[in-house]
């Protein structure tokens, strides 16, 4: 179990750690590779029973990206409206008044957005809390 407080690496890293094991490296060069401990990329291949949990495709652009998120949060702290934000940056108005709805924080009363709580946000609602066949079935593993 991660201790609370320390960040969960990003995805882009842990697809890098994957596409590395794929291509024939241990978890310990692989951990390496992409910048974390060994035993957090032993962590990850045991969990998830040696099959990458993640696609390890890049994102689609169905979703926004962080840079995304920081341009929203400049042009929303500039006082640009939501239909320009979303002209600026090529995306559906309805896209970014979602975004700012669900993503935003009350502080001192009023709603702040901020791009790094939105973006931790998005991952969190997008793991899937579902085992690995590998970790759960013996017969499958064997």
């Amino acid at each position: 179990m991660r201790s609370p407080g320390r960040p969960e690496p990003s995805r882009a890293v842990q697809r890098d750690f994957w596409r590395r094991i794929a291509s024939g490296v241990t978890t310990v060069e692989a951990a390496e590779a992409v910048g974390v401990s060994w035993p957090v990329g032993s962590r990850w291949f045991r969990h998830a029973g040696g099959m990458p949990p993640i696609s390890l495709d890049e994102p689609t652009g169905r979703y926004l990206s962080f840079a995304e998120r920081e341009e929203i949060a400049l042009l929303r702290a500039q006082g640009v409206g939501v239909r320009e934000i979303a002209r600026r940056i090529g995306r559906d108005p309805g896209t970014i008044s979602r975004e700012l709805r669900r993503n935003a924080a009350t502080r001192g009363g009023k709603q702040v957005y901020r791009a790094l709580v939105a973006q931790w946000k998005a991952q969190q609602a997008a793991k899937r809390p579902k085992t690995a066949k590998l970790v759960s079935d013996g017969r499958l593993r064997e």
